[in-house]
């Protein structure tokens, strides 16, 4: 990867009377920093920043978000336009390689990617190891982890062409194992990717059709399918993908770099928000009861959180829940589900926040979360399912972030420092003595 940032002033810091001076860098567009890389070195201080909220890991040029203006780029494209415009796939292709495809670049990815869905047939008895209570995401994240166990001529991360094989059977297969997971969890036979759909049907086909009845794929519900793995696809070094960084920056392989990826997601601060925000709309339980939890949300002695409004990055209205909302209306309208109280619910609290001094305030805007658990239980997943559909989606934005990391001759394998506070040095006291 090109180094693109560029020295723009320069700081200064002044300890025990003495000054150094740290480079100031700028990239294409956002807020610049500071180059502590030697500060160690100079004055033999750390910096202090729990959950890295100040501090540049890397230099990046695959995701750009402006949460004060409610933007998300990809490559540059707003999210919104490549939601209306674009297809996962061609957005999966962009991703990895920074550019949309021409017409026969898009055809060529889209037949590696459909020639690598199906799964080496040994892993069906991995499947069968787990017990049937297992939770998908356990599923999936020990099925991406085993896959280097399956293909092993694609384990050289020095070599190019080994690391697109890699990240074409981590795109291609990871809706194969979340289906997998989801037919395993409920009883049912496993179905087979099918060749002659797109990306999204050939998962929906996956998920719910049955070896005795035919199976068509609505065109709506695909259509929002693949809206969904395009907003999840990448957001930027949040925690997931800080997680599959740092174990690749150790030059682990890219199947266990993903499922730490995956790992990670389960958490629900991160990716099991969706689960969350729809438990939150269930518990309510109706339009009446929402002054009451809305007040419970403004004590500050009160442990109850409103799921699915505000965002750590996004001060703004999150650009994905703009989408959503439309495509909300879109699957709910198709399935005929008119009369909805968890889609009263949600409709209301989003009027709450957006008007509501309290909210406005503070900024609590309706994030993705918020929409895409209704739509994905209304499209038949089971909450167990939620985080899983994020890691398919969320897979193609780590193998890229993952792909720009081994190109980019700066990166050095990653070791946080810590502010050390347990006891100083002591002496072993014998066992008889204590």
């Amino acid at each position: 990867m090109e180094n693109k940032i560029k020295q723009t002033n320069i700081a200064k810091i002044t300890v025990d009377g003495k000054t150094y001076e740290l480079p100031i860098y700028s990239g294409s567009t956002g807020p610049s920093a500071i180059d502590v890389r030697n500060l160690h070195k100079l004055t033999g201080l750390f910096t202090f920043d729990i959950g890295y909220t100040s501090t540049c890991s890397t230099e990046s040029q695959i995701t750009f978000i402006d949460g004060g203006k409610g933007q998300l780029l990809y490559r540059g494209y707003p999210i919104e336009q490549l939601a209306e415009h674009s297809t996962f796939l061609e957005t999966s292709y962009l991703l990895i390689h920074g550019e949309l495809p021409t017409k026969d670049q898009s055809t060529k990815f889209t037949n590696i990617i459909t020639n690598h869905t199906m799964l080496h047939e040994q892993i069906e008895r991995f499947f069968n190891g787990f017990r049937r209570d297992a939770h998908p995401m356990a599923m999936v994240c020990g099925t991406v982890g085993a896959l280097s166990a399956f293909y092993h001529d694609s384990l050289d991360i020095e070599d190019n062409e080994q690391r697109d094989i890699s990240m074409h059977r981590l795109i291609a297969k990871m809706p194969t194992i979340a289906a997998r997971a989801y037919k395993y969890s409920i009883g049912q036979p496993t179905i087979y990717p099918d060749n002659s759909l797109n990306y999204a049907e050939n998962f929906l086909k996956m998920c719910f059709a049955v070896p005795t009845e035919k199976y068509e794929v609505n065109p709506i519900i695909a259509d929002a399918m693949d809206k969904i793995f395009i907003l999840h696809a990448d957001h930027e070094q949040n925690a997931s993908t800080s997680t599959v960084r740092l174990a690749g920056s150790s030059g682990a392989n890219p199947f266990a770099c993903i499922a730490a990826g995956v790992a990670c997601l389960w958490g629900p601060s991160h990716g099991g928000a969706n689960e969350a925000c729809l438990n939150m709309l269930k518990e309510i339980g109706s339009v009446d009861r929402i002054p009451e939890f809305i007040a419970r949300a403004k004590d500050r002695n009160d442990p109850f959180r409103l799921m699915g409004f505000g965002h750590r990055v996004y001060k703004n209205y999150d650009p994905r829940a703009k989408v959503m909302q439309k495509t909300t209306h879109a699957v709910l309208g198709e399935l005929g589900i008119k009369d909805s109280p968890i889609l009263d619910i949600a409709m209301e609290l989003e009027k709450i926040a957006l008007n509501d001094p309290y909210f406005v305030e503070k900024k609590l805007y309706p994030n993705v979360d918020f929409y895409s658990g209704i739509v994905l239980s209304a499209l038949g997943f089971p909450t167990s399912m939620f985080t899983v559909l994020f890691a398919l989606a969320r897979t193609v934005g780590w193998v890229s972030q993952w792909n720009e990391m081994l190109e980019d001759k700066t990166q050095r394998i990653g070791r946080p420092r810590q502010l050390y506070t347990g006891a100083t040095s002591r002496d072993y006291i014998p066992l008889a003595n204590r």
